[in-house]
């Protein structure tokens, strides 16, 4: 089995409502659809995370495009590293792991989506199996008011979500106003966890966690700016709320060293960072040698990256079970089936074959025209 072509296509899903957060406001996802055809008429999915523009992600996979046609897919691993030596090394220009992660990991994913489907399994059964029945997501609350929030927050609540997480980083009486009404909103029993987005300093972070823990909060992720692991471990060494590393780790090396340091009690952890499934794995194991749980990330992506995420963490013993939910925040998803309506807040693992995924054609044009009238828009 052949490569023979790689389609790329730029989307955007609107959100319901405005996505606010430390750094601003966004108003959908924007991704690169990728779809890998092979000589035998099998096409696999992926998705690249689009940002900061769904043409430069495209350039850079059409680099990867001249290097994978006429390979095979299940030379997966060994394709990966030549794109990244071609992209980013050969030239001497630069070394990315972060950002060829963002670009590589639709490529990547839709090459374990054909794989999986000339087999005839699920990704997660290529994977050495399932290690649970279920995955658990927490309740991920919207809104620019605190009002809005705690709103959102009991009804997530009502619906089963053991675990609420919200956005802080917003100005500090805002920040408390909102863990308040949240955590009257959703009562004494419910675990909450928040992201200031790396918007505090040590000595502010120190001085917010103090005044947080009156809200019993369960864990703050990545508080302090993600170049500096000593900043967060100064942090987590006088915090009285655990503290979880995000932006930090992207590569295995980050998470030896975060590891090393005991920076962090939690790794929140996504395809996008890692550059893909086998990266993302390879990350949670070393987490897993530090007795150190991984909670899955969500960034602005749509149910594609929702199943293969689905389906690396399900092989995985130290996941945890409270992990980011994004589809709540779309108008519609480009994802035909599997159902991925949360029930009692979790997802049951995901059969095959591949990825499992159904395309909704109607939807994936509605999409791409979205992407063209933004694109114009900007212009």
């Amino acid at each position: 089995m052949k490569i023979t072509q790689i389609k790329t296509t730029p989307l955007l899903v609107p959100y319901k409502k405005p996505y606010h957060w430390a750094k601003g406001i966004i108003h959908g996802a924007g991704v690169v659809l990728v779809e890998v055809h092979t000589d035998d008429g099998l096409v696999g999915i992926g998705e690249s995370i689009a940002t900061p523009s769904a043409s430069a992600i495209e350039s850079y996979l059409k680099i990867a495009k001249e290097i994978c046609i006429g390979r095979s897919p299940f030379e997966n691993t060994r394709l990966m590293g030549e794109c990244y030596h071609a992209m980013f090394q050969a030239l001497g220009t630069c070394s990315a792991p972060r950002f060829s992660g963002q670009v590589l990991a639709g490529l990547e994913m839709a090459l374990w989506d054909v794989m999986g489907k000339s087999t005839g399994r699920a990704v997660h059964e290529l994977l050495g199996g399932a290690v649970r029945d279920k995955i658990d997501y927490f309740g991920f609350p919207q809104g620019a008011t605190a009002e809005e929030v705690a709103a959102e927050a009991h009804e997530m609540a009502q619906a089963g979500c053991d675990v609420i997480y919200f956005k802080v980083g917003r100005g500090d009486a805002l920040d408390l106003e909102i863990a308040r009404q949240v955590r009257q909103a959703v009562g004494p029993d419910k675990r909450l966890r928040m992201d200031p987005n790396e918007s505090w300093s040590p000595v502010r972070a120190l001085r917010m966690l103090r005044k947080m823990a009156e809200f019993d909060i369960d864990m703050v992720e990545q508080p302090t700016n993600a170049e500096s692991i000593s900043a967060l471990a100064q942090v987590r060494n006088r915090s009285p709320i655990a503290i979880a590393a995000d932006q930090l780790v992207f590569t295995p090396h980050n998470a030896y060293d975060v590891c090393r340091e005991k920076a962090a009690d939690l790794i929140v952890l996504g395809l996008h960072e890692t550059g893909g499934i086998a990266r993302f794995r390879k990350v949670a194991h070393i987490a897993e040698a530090a007795d150190i749980d991984i909670c899955i990330h969500g960034l602005y992506e749509t149910g594609i990256t929702t199943v293969a995420a689905h389906q690396a963490a399900a092989t995985l013993s130290n996941l945890d079970d409270g992990n980011q939910y994004m589809n709540h925040l779309l108008k519609w998803d480009i994802v035909k089936s599997p159902n991925l309506s949360l029930q009692n807040g979790s997802l049951p693992v995901l059969g095959g074959p591949g990825l499992g995924i159904e395309l909704d054609p109607e939807a994936v044009a509605r999409a791409a025209e979205a992407h063209i009238r933004e694109a114009e828009g900007n212009a």
